[in-house]
């Protein structure tokens, strides 16, 4: 029994050796950068976002925060993080780094940087794997990121108006301006298909009353005339139909002679014998809705579907701040 014991003893004791040493449990483990001075281990992070290696780079920044805190490169680095996170993909954990610097370091001179990134990464955070490779009709999912996005990028304009990164800030608060419009019609569209004519007309009105400029406002005249017509509102239908006939005599609701199409074929009001006869799975009638995209929204010729992140402009690193040598971009 004693040996037994013995024998199990040295066998576990083994085995937690072994395991030491498989896992890389011993101390002698070299760490990122080890030996390198601070400027050196810099030296090495512009090398890598130089050669796009962003994961790479992050284990090398956050080598420097760990063994360089106070550093003269340290604000810097932790600028640059938040970039490689961002190019990594890594998105919560760039918006994380950008708060803490914006915390940490009110008063920096690129904290404006910080600032608009936090609007960058929610700009882009929600395209999914999917949504990169394949068509996706973004305002046909949850607005909650883009208006998360645009908010940030409405304060980051008003800190900082002037600088270099808002011209790109406004830009893209175009794009998300139009994408919030026509989700609105797509959900009265959504609306209109379950006769809820009322709910429908309102979200045409809410667009009309808050996107004025953007290529949801004729949609937004239509559904409202369509959806008081529909309520027997007469009064209320016509007064939106003149501004849609004034401001957009070409919009597809609109006959030749500018009063609104009869639709109710659209309502499912008449229906074909074979569309009855097969419970509506065959010949069903096109449901009510409006999307003049082709006609009144240039970035949606062709056919082409709006993507989350349709902005050409270059996204760099931050611009080093002044005393250090200007990192190759």
């Amino acid at each position: 029994m004693i040996i037994k014991a013995r024998l199990l003893f040295l066998l576990s004791t083994l085995l937690l050796v072994s395991g030491c040493s498989i896992f890389g449990g011993g101390d002698d483990e070299e760490q990122v950068g080890e030996g390198l001075q601070e400027a050196e281990l810099y030296e090495e992070v512009n090398d890598l976002l130089r050669a796009s290696q962003y994961l790479f780079a992050i284990e090398y920044l956050r080598a420097m925060e760990a063994q360089f805190p106070f550093g003269q490169y340290a604000e810097q680095a932790q600028l640059d993080l938040v970039y490689a996170l961002f190019r990594a993909g890594r998105y919560d954990e760039a918006a994380a780094t950008a708060e803490r610097f914006i915390r940490l370091h009110p008063d920096h001179p690129n904290v404006d940087y910080a600032y608009y990134m936090r609007g960058l990464i929610s700009f882009n955070k929600e395209a999914s794997f999917i949504g990169n490779f394949l068509p996706v009709d973004v305002t046909k999912r949850d607005p909650g990121s883009a208006r998360e996005s645009f908010a940030l990028f409405s304060e980051f304009l008003a800190r900082f108006p002037n600088s270099q990164y808002a011209p790109d800030s406004r830009k893209r608060m175009i794009h998300l301006r139009n994408m919030l419009s026509r989700h609105e019609i797509n959900v009265a569209n959504y609306y209109f298909k379950r006769g809820a004519f009322l709910a429908a007309a309102n979200r045409g009105r809410y667009v009309v009353e808050n996107f004025q400029g953007t290529p949801a406002v004729p949609d937004g005249l239509a559904v409202m005339a369509q959806g008081y017509s529909l309520l027997g509102k007469p009064e209320l239908a016509d007064n939106a139909l003149e501004a849609l006939r004034l401001n957009y005599p070409n919009h597809p609701a609109l006959d030749a002679s500018g009063n609104l199409l009869d639709r109710e074929v659209e309502l499912g009001q008449q229906r074909s014998w074979l569309n009855r006869l097969t419970f509506g799975l065959i010949d069903a009638p096109a449901p009510l809705g409006f999307d003049t995209r082709r006609i009144y929204n240039p970035a949606y010729s062709n056919g082409q579907v709006i993507q989350t992140a349709p902005i050409e402009t270059q996204i760099s690193r931050p611009t080093e701040a002044p005393g250090l040598p200007l990192a190759p971009q």
